[in-house]
């Protein structure tokens, strides 16, 4: 039986010509800065996004960490997203490794924040509070693009305000690729962008912080200080060069696929919120765990939740997922 893996686009495999890109790749000590494929792949992805420079790093976690511990001093604060990665999901590394305050809000439904939240957010010039210093946005935000004229509202807010904008972009190019742009567009706006090359891209691992040449020189003192620097790290560069330049436009099936997986979810009659990317999110309520182990008794792996999400990507094709619809009408009879 094969498997059919709907928990995170993390999962995927890489294909054999990744694979075959991988053992050719130039290598060498890239704490020395001697690595040329990681070099390459710095520089392109910089200049690809509009930036002067760049720093590969193991995961996206420690690219978030190193984009606010540059941005950000002790006793900084930063406002984020209640439902954010970078505040709910990443250890709490800003506040415990950066000694960096988060200002969490909620979370608007299109996935934006409130920009009047956000400015009554910010503290006072005053030694009671935290120093207000940076503002973090996510694209996508659970699966929803945040629209590009909002971008540009953000962008200009915080220069009115004198904050910095850091964008969590693990699924940068779903969002670019949903607008039909170029990922350049979104990032214009940003000050630093952190860019996944593990999930929808398909690479094994590593991710991208993108900056100000200044920036990415302080994320790359971090970085060898959080444990972060690796050596003949251009095996895993290759991997990355060959995401951007073969599985960008790709990702367009993924999300054809999650839509296909949500019209045939609500005509079996389950609660599906609408679909912009490549997540599914269904109300399953207390049936969680029944649909949970239902599905794994046939071969398809979910995560157990309330509000249930299901993620597509390039191991999962349109054949499973009618698989998939078919499972869970089954156990809509049960």
């Amino acid at each position: 039986m094969s498997v059919i893996d709907l928990r995170s686009d993390t999962v995927t495999q890489p294909t054999p010509a990744m694979l075959d890109a991988m053992t050719r790749a130039d290598t060498g000590d890239d704490v020395y800065g001697e690595d040329p494929t990681v070099n390459r792949l710095e520089t392109e992805l910089a200049k690809r996004l509009g930036f002067a420079a760049a720093l590969f790093v193991p995961t996206g976690t420690m690219s978030n960490l190193l984009g606010l511990m540059a941005h950000c001093e002790r006793g900084d604060e930063y406002i984020v997203g209640q439902q954010a990665h970078t505040y709910k999901y990443e250890g709490g590394g800003a506040a415990v490794l950066g000694s960096i305050q988060p200002q969490p809000l909620e979370v608007q439904a299109d996935g934006s924040l409130d920009l009047d939240q956000v400015a009554a957010a910010i503290k006072p010039d005053d030694f009671h509070f935290a120093r207000t210093r940076l503002l973090a946005l996510e694209n996508t935000m659970q699966g929803k693009v945040l629209p590009l004229d909002y971008l540009a509202r953000a962008r200009q807010f915080t220069r009115d305000n004198g904050l910095q904008l850091h964008l969590d972009g693990a699924r940068l190019y779903n969002a670019a690729v949903k607008l039909g742009v170029d990922a350049r567009e979104i990032t214009q706006y940003f000050d630093s962008v952190s860019v996944c090359l593990s999930k929808g891209l398909g690479a094994p691992v590593g991710s991208v912080l993108c900056g100000s040449s200044a920036l990415i020189a302080k994320a790359r003192r971090l970085r060898k200080m959080v444990g972060g620097g690796m050596r003949q790290a251009g095996l895993l560069a290759a991997a990355g060069l060959y995401a951007l330049d073969h599985n960008v436009e790709r990702l367009a099936d993924d999300h054809a696929n999650a839509q296909l997986l949500a019209e045939g979810l609500c005509e079996a009659g389950f609660s599906v919120e609408p679909v912009q990317t490549n997540m599914v999110y269904v109300q399953m309520g207390d049936r969680a765990e029944a649909i949970k182990a239902f599905a794994a008794e046939r071969g398809i792996k979910l995560s157990a939740a309330a509000r249930l999400r299901m993620v597509t990507h390039m191991d999962v094709n349109r054949a499973q997922i009618e698989q998939v619809v078919a499972t869970f009408v089954e156990f809509s009879r049960k």
